[in-house]
């Protein structure tokens, strides 16, 4: 037969001993790429920074922003008052919601700055408009009436007042001798007066 092709393997053939200490550095090996093997990952959730805070409220303004409601400012409202240049006194205010819509309304009494005697009082209700402008919306009580205001209130939204006049045209203006309590609320888009019977002071 010739000689074979292939390399003689006999001196390749293992030994028990030899497998034994091939098998001892596989293991140390192993071993130390298990040592120098990276950490496993672990997954870690990071909380989302906290929302910054809104200031606390302070004074008297509600927690939520809102802003109450103002009445008209009677100073910033021209009167129908004819008072040759004398200019008009606002002698009486009161402020109240009249039509229910939570917007409160100033009521006063107005009249010419005579300064003496007894002049006649118009009486006016004031609201805002739109723009948030004060404007006169309805006359209570006309000066050409020819009466003066004792007193002025809202309550329950109601206009109430005492109204002053005279008994004939021979009283002194100075000297009202007539009484009437009258009261005005809001119906059907106007103002319905009621009063009580005039009285003799």
């Amino acid at each position: 037969m010739p000689p074979s092709a292939l390399p003689d393997l006999a001196h390749t053939r293992a030994r028990p001993v030899h497998w034994l200490a091939t098998a001892a550095v596989m293991a140390g090996v192993v071993a130390g790429a298990a040592l120098v093997q990276p950490a496993a990952a672990t997954a870690t959730r990071t909380a989302p920074p906290a929302a910054a805070k809104a200031p606390a409220a302070t004074g008297n303004t509600p927690a939520t922003g809102a802003v109450a409601p103002v009445a008209p400012d009677p100073a910033a409202v021209s009167y129908p008052l004819r008072c040759a240049g004398a200019g008009s006194v606002v002698a009486r205010k009161t402020t109240g919601d009249l039509d229910g819509d939570g917007a409160p309304e100033t009521v006063v009494a107005a009249h010419c700055d005579a300064g003496s005697g007894t002049p006649p009082s118009g009486v006016y209700v004031l609201t805002r408009d739109r723009g948030g402008a004060p404007r006169l919306v309805a006359t209570l009580v006309r000066p050409e009436e020819r009466l003066s205001t004792g007193s002025l209130t809202v309550r329950d939204g109601a206009v109430t007042a005492t109204l002053l006049g005279y008994s004939s045209a021979g009283v002194p203006r100075c000297c009202p001798d007539r009484e009437e309590r009258a009261e005005w609320r809001w119906r059907g888009g106007k103002f319905i007066r009621s009063s009580t019977p005039a009285a003799g002071l």
